[in-house]
């Protein structure tokens, strides 16, 4: 009888024990707050969400067509929802953006393949020019303006004004290069955003070497002029689509009870596109006291700040390579290789090829890490494994680096091609990984966390042309290269240099290990 007790009491905590272990069924998950709240951590195998939500609720989850994975987000139960798009409205959406992104960094480059035209256009040198060119609704004012002032300095009628237009253009234009970012994450569920993201990362980092490659030959034969008119005429082809193309995709997925939609049609489009539905809309969402604080809520973050910083060196000397190597190529030895203006345009398409490359290869490799990771984390995603990427990055950012130094420092053409082409696969990786971790991270502030990221990489790099071409005349490429990339090229690079060497190799170690350790404390305890 005692005995018979015994495994009553044995048998009654065993089942305790397994209740307290199972989700209650009858509870109500609210996905759409499960997403947001996540940061950085979430459940993607629908085995595990049958663990995690109960069997109830995990019944009610929407999976990718292959059923391996859970959509986050959840997609709506309306045709509205921008996650219920078909492929094909989706793709044109994408291929707009990434055109878009295209049209900062690529009117930015026409004055790189126009640098020693312009200098004897307005009777100064090359120098000086080289220190000078340094949603749905906002994306179409923002390149409207952008257009309206690229023209203006298509006929500048002299080098004041035409530094005025170029700096418009750029406050302008830049807007893509942010609003993308809202685009991708609103019409792609989270298990296809670092592909989609790798397309259109690839436009605004392939872009500054299209416009020295194609126009490089036109301004061997014609004037300057041209070049920026044909510029003007791409973001005209743009501006068109965007404003009859495109559709808006922002969707307010936190709404029970979504406002009704008065006006439909045209005139619903036309509403849309000049701002009077968002300003309907705008009881419904954050406020100015709160919308104007929110990038410096997200910037002192510490699963934000280190990676940003990192990745603002990293893409900071990308784009001093841009800007400089045309003096490099374009002067004479033994400064420069004293490339002729065809040979310039034509080195080109060495970065060209190198960004394309880049993104087959980050199309399979951050598939192939973040799968492997969901398989071997008990089905769930961790933000932190995007971070695995950079340091395969790495390795090509210091080989190519070291190697463009060293043809530069030697006017090697071999190594000059070799070194940059390298260089600029790795910048293509890198790149993707940070944007995918950091928008992982913080899934509600795609804006903050966009706009912040482009303000980095692009103060980061457009300083890097003030200095560059004199450290390099002075002290040799392989020096300057090989601090950037944080190598002890000899005794004399650390005696020079030896507190930028330190931050540029204490950046790499201590932003990536250092979050892949702590990211998960760090999106627990520094949560929005």
């Amino acid at each position: 009888m005692a005995l018979e007790d015994v495994r009553s009491q044995q048998l009654q905590s065993e089942t305790k024990a397994d209740d307290s272990l199972k989700v209650d069924v009858t509870d109500e998950v609210d996905f759409v707050a499960y997403y947001e709240q996540a940061t950085g951590r979430l459940v993607v195998d629908p085995e595990q969400a049958k663990v995690e939500f109960g069997e109830v609720m995990a019944s009610r989850l929407k999976l990718s067509p292959d059923g391996l994975k859970v959509l986050w987000p959840q997609p709506a139960d309306d045709p509205n929802d921008p996650q219920n798009w078909t492929d094909f409205r989706k793709t044109v959406h994408l291929i707009i953006i990434t055109m878009s992104a295209v049209i900062p960094d690529f009117d930015s480059g026409i004055g790189i393949a126009s640098i020693f035209n312009l200098a004897q256009t307005y009777d100064t040198t090359s120098g000086v020019i080289n220190d000078l060119t340094s949603n749905w609704s906002i994306f179409l004012l923002a390149q409207l303006f952008a257009l309206a002032f690229l023209v203006g300095a298509t006929l500048a009628p002299n080098l004041a004004t035409f530094a005025g237009m170029r700096c418009l253009t750029a406050f302008f234009g830049t807007c893509p290069q942010v609003t993308g970012l809202y685009v991708v994450t609103d019409i792609f569920p989270f298990h296809l955003q670092a592909r989609k993201l790798n397309i259109w990362t690839s436009g605004f980092v392939i872009s500054p070497f299209l416009s020295p490659f194609v126009f490089g030959f036109l301004v061997a034969r014609a004037s300057w002029r041209w070049a920026y008119a044909i510029g003007s005429i791409y973001s005209a082809i743009v501006l068109f689509l965007i404003a009859f193309f495109m559709e808006e995709t922002m969707y307010d997925r936190h709404l029970a009870l979504k406002p009704l939609q008065i006006s439909t049609g045209l005139r619903y489009r036309f509403e849309t596109l000049i701002g009077v539905t968002g300003y309907k809309m705008a009881k419904y969402r954050p406020r100015w006291p709160e919308v104007l604080v929110a990038s410096l809520d997200v910037a002192w973050r510490p699963q934000f700040f280190f990676i940003v910083l990192f990745e603002a060196l990293v893409f900071g000397f990308s784009i001093g390579v841009n800007t400089t190597n045309v003096v490099f190529m374009g002067s004479s030895p033994p400064v420069g290789f004293g490339f002729s203006q065809y040979a310039v345009a034509g080195a080109y398409a060495t970065p060209i090829v190198a960004v394309l490359l880049g993104e087959f290869i980050g199309r399979y490799v951050n598939e192939f890490i973040m799968d492997l990771h969901i398989r071997r984390n008990g089905g769930f995603f961790e933000a932190e494994s995007r971070l695995w990427t950079c340091y395969l990055a790495m390795s090509l950012y210091i080989c190519g680096f070291l190697t463009l130094g060293a043809g530069i420092q030697n006017l090697n053409e071999a190594a000059l091609i070799m070194g940059w082409g390298i260089a600029f696969v790795a910048i293509t990786l890198n790149t993707v990984a940070v944007y995918a971790y950091c928008n992982d991270c913080f899934p509600r502030r795609a804006g903050e966390v966009s706009a912040l990221l482009n303000f980095a990489r692009s103060v980061g790099g457009f300083a890097v042309a003030y200095f560059q071409v004199p450290w390099a005349t002075k002290s040799g490429g392989l020096m300057v290269f090989g601090v950037e990339t944080a190598q002890v090229i000899s005794l004399d690079t650390l005696k020079e240099s030896d507190g930028f060497y330190r931050l540029v190799i204490g950046m790499f170690f201590v932003a990536v290990p250092m979050t892949q350790l702590k990211g998960s404390y760090f999106r627990a305890r520094f949560a929005l």
